[in-house]
């Protein structure tokens, strides 16, 4: 009997048991938050369940709120699964419109459809859900929830009186998130996007708002037309540490060198196709105005003096290479910016912490903070490194780690952020 490669070999789970409604947390950016995600009616409203759940991941309470329109298409025991709280359908004595016995500290509105926002643009209540928005409207004009809706239609549905209502609601500060485009509709998005809109709602860290550059990857030089040298590091650490910043409600801008890691595809990103589009784009990011800059590129130190047009014959015995230091980026962002915090990277082949320490600690005449490791310690998502400052030395083990503790850093940097 032959088996196809997807055959079931019928052994038990391997993986790590947990409970049956638990979830497996990736991070505490929505810990003690309580969100409602209200559900109205429309197709992708059978995602609901997997969102409460990617909420949930974060550390958020969810409490589902669903309109009878939605219920075709999402039923009450998959949201109360999901959500380990009752599904609210209708509105009782306990008010669950008003919330004020527990306040929500977010209103996720996922799909909202066309109808959705033009009751609520309009002032209409006459639905459990179309109350509990028109209350959570109050709220958020008190300053005291956020509001995230999720518009999601067939584009005949976008029209100029769909626009003029969801400006009105924009100008409220109802947060509007962009909706997939696909097949001429206003799909939902990834749910790591609803995700992300919902931390960066909640957020009041010290970063929100602030514009930080953050680069990663290699920065390849050309051999001629065809060829370049590049090195072999991939962005990884970049991607996770841009996640960090907007997840806290940053406004980061990832430069990435052709040849990285693909990061998620919700962390925006540019990419830089070598070392002269690298640092030309770093330069115009910082005349355009940066709060601080995080810079994890393995830039390239050299370059051939001269670039062949075309391409090299190959199969030649031999092939010489005049190469030539590259200007040293950083050093250009101190001149123009002696303000500008900064976190620069310095990698060791070889030799002991003792040594790499002592490399970083000759940076800090210049650079606020270093983030030293020896090239070893690099292994695909595996890595380890020293975050050196003025302070001291710590070591940090794993990529989401090491992200962590440069944003956690980068918010207590001095100057204190206004």
């Amino acid at each position: 009997m032959t088996t196809g490669f997807h055959d079931w070999d019928f052994r038990p789970p391997q993986s790590a048991a947990i409970g049956d409604h638990d979830v497996p947390l990736v991070s505490s950016h929505l810990e003690g938050r309580r969100i409602a995600l209200v559900v109205t009616g429309g197709i992708a409203a059978l995602r609901t369940p997997d969102l409460a759940r990617a909420l949930r991941r974060r550390g958020a309470e969810v409490t589902a709120i669903c309109s009878a329109e939605a219920l075709p298409f999402v039923g009450r025991q998959a949201l109360e699964w999901a959500t380990c709280r009752p599904l609210v359908t209708r509105l009782s004595w306990r008010a669950e419109h008003l919330s004020d016995a527990e306040p929500f500290d977010v209103w996720l509105v996922a799909p909202a459809t066309a109808n959705t926002i033009a009751k609520l643009a309009s002032g209409i209540a006459d639905t459990p859900v179309t109350a509990a928005l028109a209350s959570a409207l109050g709220r958020l004009e008190q300053g005291r929830t956020r509001l995230v809706m999720a518009p999601t239609m067939h584009g005949s549905l976008h029209t100029s009186i769909l626009e003029r209502q969801a400006r009105s609601l924009a100008a409220l500060g109802v947060t509007l998130v962009a909706p997939r485009d696909a097949y001429g509709k206003h799909n939902l998005p990834d749910l790591e996007v609803l995700v992300a809109a919902v931390c960066r709602a909640v957020s009041r860290r010290p970063l929100r708002g602030r514009r930080i550059l953050v680069t990663g990857g290699p920065t390849p030089v050309p051999i001629d037309g065809v060829r370049r040298i590049v090195n072999r590091f991939s962005g990884r650490l970049a991607a996770a540490i841009s996640e960090e910043l907007l997840l806290r409600g940053a406004d980061p801008l990832l430069l990435l060198g052709q040849g990285s890691t693909p990061p998620p595809a919700w962390i925006p990103h540019h990419l830089v196709s070598s070392f002269d589009d690298y640092r030309d784009q770093v330069l115009a990011a910082l005349a355009g105005g940066l709060d601080a800059g995080i810079f994890s590129a393995a830039v390239a130190d050299y370059r051939p003096r001269q670039v062949h047009p075309g391409k090299l014959a190959s199969g030649e015995a031999s092939l010489s290479l005049e190469l030539e230091p590259t200007e040293k980026v950083i050093d250009q962002v101190r001149a123009a910016a002696p303000r500008l915090p900064m976190v620069t990277f310095k990698v060791l082949a070889g030799g002991s912490d003792a040594e790499l320490l002592a490399v970083a600690r000759a940076r800090l005449d210049r650079f606020e903070l270093v983030v030293a490791n020896r090239a070893e310690e690099v292994r695909g998502d595996e890595q380890s490194a020293w975050l050196v400052s003025a302070s001291g030395e710590s070591r940090y083990g794993g990529k989401p780690a090491i992200a962590r503790a440069i944003v956690d850093w980068l918010e207590l940097a001095s100057p204190p952020w206004p």
